[in-house]
């Protein structure tokens, strides 16, 4: 799947069939739905890419405190960058891995 086929998705009523776990809840998030996407992100914590998509949601959530746990334990800096950079960045390497 590519980054644009993924966009168009975000029209649909649910992710499509067969997304890894990390860019459904990526799919949920662009849909408003935080709350399913953070369950995603608890659903493997210790999982780099889990913890760095549970980051990105408390970052958005606006709990800076609580995001730089998240992404010290996936080892990744604290984003500087707009939240929409971010999700892009995260929905790029997800459909890369």
């Amino acid at each position: 799947m590519t980054f644009e086929q993924f966009s168009v998705s975000l029209a649909g009523s649910k992710p499509p069939v067969d997304l890894h776990p990390v860019l459904q809840g990526l799919w949920y998030d662009a849909n408003g739905d935080w709350e399913k996407a953070h369950n995603i992100a608890q659903s493997c914590e210790g999982e780099q890419r889990y913890d760095r998509l549970h980051a990105y949601l408390h970052r958005k959530e606006g709990d800076r405190f609580n995001a730089g746990y998240w992404y010290r334990r996936a080892k990744a800096p604290f984003f500087e960058g707009t939240l929409d950079e971010e999700w892009k960045i995260l929905v790029q390497q997800a459909l890369s891995e």
